[in-house]
C-alpha cells in the first residue's frame, strides 16, 4: 500500500509530462541543390604545391583568416567598442531573463505572509446582538494561485522563449560575424581609396611635367596653343581627381572609425592595397548543408521550433485549467498567541475552469499555425538566400584571377602606347591629341587594376563570411 502511494505521484508526474500538446518539430527540407553550381564561372583555386588544404570556414577563427597584424587590431577595436554589436549582446540578456521569468512559471510561488485584522461589529450585526470587537493574526506560507500544468500551456511557453532566447543568441553571432567582415571591407576599400590617391598624386605630377613641356615647345614654336590647352585639361583633371580621393579616403578613416566605436590610431591604418597581408583561403566544402551551420539559419530555426511549441500553448487553451492556492501557519487572536499550542491553521483552495464558450480560442489556434508556416518560409527563404550568396562569392572566386591577369595586362599595353605616343609627339610625328588619349587610357586601365584587385580580396572576405566564419 506505501509502494502504491510511493509510486503515485510518480506516475502522476510522468502522465502530466507525457500531456505537452506542441507538435513534434520535423526540420524542413532545404530548398536548394546538394551541391554547390558547377561551370566555367566556378572554376576551383589553384593549391601551391606543398600548401595545405583550405579549412572550413566555420573552424577557422577570425584571427587565423586574416593575417593582417594591423587589420587584426581594427577587428578587435571594433568587437569591443561597437555599439551595435554591444545592443545585440543586450539583447541576448534580455531574451535569457525572460526566459527565466517564463520557465519559473511551472514552480509554485511561495511566500511568507502576515497579517493582522481588527474590527468593531456593531449589536445589530452580531449574532449575539451586543458590539464586539475582535482581533486576528496570521503568519503563513502560502502558494496563490499556481496553475498546475496538466496539458503543457506553460511548458509550450516556456519552450518558446527559450526558442526565442536561442534565435537570439544566434542573431549576436550573426552581427559579431558581419561587423568583422564589414570593418574589413572598409579597411580594404580605404586601403584601395589610398592607394587611388596615390596614383592621382603620380599622374598629376606627370601632366603637370607634361603641360611644361608642350608650353616651353610653344615657346620655341613647336607646339600650338590647342596643344597647351589640351595638356591643361589633363592637369585639371587629375587635380580633381586627387581632391576626390583626399574626400574618399577622409570618409574611408570615418566609417571605419564608427565601425571600431573610436577612431582609428594611424599606425593601424593601410597605405595601400599591396601592403594588406591576403586572408587564408577557405573551402566551402562539398555540399551546402554547411550553410546550415550559419548563424543567421541556425537563428530561423529556433524561431520555427518556437512556431511549434506556440501551437501547443494555443492547443491547451481548449482544456480546463487548474490551479491551486494554499497555505499553512499559525492564526491566533492574540499577537502573543500566535506560536502557541494549537495555533495552527491551513487552508487549501484548489479551482478549475474548463472554457465553455470562448470566441477567441479557435481564432487563436489558426494564427499559431499560420505563425509556423510564415516561420517555415522564412527559413527556407534564409537557406535560399545564403546559398546565393556562397554562389555568387564563388563565381567572383572563380573568375576574380582571369580578370586580374586581363586587367594587368591592359595596363602594359596602355604603358607602352603611352610611352611611344609621347616619343612620337616629341620627335613631332604626331600631335598632342594621341598623347592625351593614351594617357587617359592608361590611367583608367590602373584605376580598374585598383578596382579588381580589391574586388578579389573584398570577396574572399565576403566568402568566408557567407558561409559562417568569423568566431573567436
Amino acid at each position: 500500500m506505501n509502494k502504491n502511494l510511493f509510486l503515485l505521484p510518480v506516475g502522476i508526474s510522468v502522465f502530466l509530462w507525457g500531456c505537452a500538446l506542441a507538435p513534434k518539430y520535423t526540420r524542413p527540407e532545404a530548398p536548394v541543390p546538394a551541391d554547390w553550381p558547377k561551370g566555367p564561372a566556378y572554376g576551383e583555386p589553384v593549391t601551391a604545391e606543398g600548401a595545405p588544404e583550405p579549412r572550413a570556414a566555420a573552424d577557422l577563427k577570425w584571427r587565423e583568416f586574416f593575417t593582417d597584424r594591423r587589420l587584426q587590431e581594427v577587428i578587435g577595436m571594433a568587437l569591443h567598442n561597437n555599439r551595435d554589436l554591444r545592443l545585440a549582446a543586450m539583447n541576448v540578456e534580455r531574451a535569457r531573463g525572460l526566459y527565466g521569468i517564463q520557465r519559473a512559471e511551472l514552480f509554485p510561488a511561495v511566500e511568507a505572509v502576515g497579517s493582522g485584522l481588527k474590527q468593531r461589529v456593531p449589536g445589530d450585526l452580531s449574532n449575539r446582538g451586543n458590539a464586539s470587537t475582535s482581533e486576528r493574526y496570521d503568519v503563513n506560507l502560502s502558494v496563490f494561485s499556481w496553475e498546475i500544468d496538466f496539458f503543457g500551456r506553460i511548458r509550450s511557453l516556456k519552450d518558446r522563449a527559450l526558442e526565442e532566447y536561442l534565435a537570439t543568441e544566434q542573431a549576436h553571432r550573426s552581427a559579431r560575424i558581419l561587423l568583422v567582415s564589414e570593418v574589413a571591407r572598409a579597411y580594404l576599400v580605404l586601403a584601395a581609396d589610398r592607394e587611388n590617391l596615390t596614383l592621382a598624386e603620380s599622374t598629376l605630377d606627370t601632366q603637370k611635367a607634361a603641360y611644361d613641356l608642350v608650353r616651353r615647345r610653344g615657346d620655341l614654336g613647336l607646339a600650338s596653343e590647342l596643344d597647351l590647352r589640351r595638356a591643361q585639361t589633363s592637369v585639371d583633371a587629375a587635380r580633381a581627381d586627387v581632391a576626390r580621393f583626399l574626400q574618399l579616403v577622409a570618409q574611408d578613416e570615418n566609417a571605419l572609425g564608427l565601425l571600431a566605436g573610436s577612431p582609428v590610431p594611424g599606425e593601424f591604418l593601410p597605405a595601400d592595397l599591396g601592403s594588406v597581408s591576403p586572408p587564408e583561403p577557405v573551402s566551402p566544402g562539398l555540399s551546402s548543408e554547411v550553410l546550415l551551420r550559419r548563424p543567421d539559419i541556425l537563428a530561423a530555426e529556433h524561431q520555427l521550433k518556437g512556431a511549434y511549441a506556440n501551437i501547443g500553448a494555443a492547443r491547451a487553451a481548449f482544456f480546463p485549467s487548474i490551479s491551486l492556492t494554499a497555505a499553512a501557519g499559525t492564526a491566533s487572536s492574540e499577537l502573543s498567541g500566535l506560536f502557541g499550542s494549537g495555533s495552527g491553521a491551513w487552508t487549501f483552495s484548489p479551482r478549475a475552469v474548463l472554457p465553455i464558450f470562448d470566441a477567441r480560442i479557435w481564432p487563436a489556434l489558426a494564427v499559431s499555425k499560420v505563425d509556423r508556416e510564415i516561420a517555415v518560409a522564412q527559413y527556407e527563404r534564409a537557406i535560399q538566400t545564403a546559398f546565393r550568396e556562397v554562389a555568387d562569392a564563388l563565381a567572383v572566386r572563380g573568375t576574380v584571377d582571369r580578370q586580374i591577369s586581363a586587367q594587368q595586362s591592359l595596363v602594359d599595353a596602355n604603358a607602352e602606347t603611352y610611352r611611344l605616343s609621347n616619343v612620337r609627339y616629341t620627335k613631332g610625328i604626331s600631335d598632342y591629341l594621341g598623347v592625351l588619349d593614351a594617357q587617359r587610357s592608361l590611367y583608367a586601365a590602373q584605376q580598374g587594376l585598383i578596382a579588381v584587385r580589391l574586388s578579389g580580396i573584398a570577396n574572399q572576405v565576403r566568402l568566408y563570411e557567407v558561409l559562417g566564419g568569423g568566431g573567436d
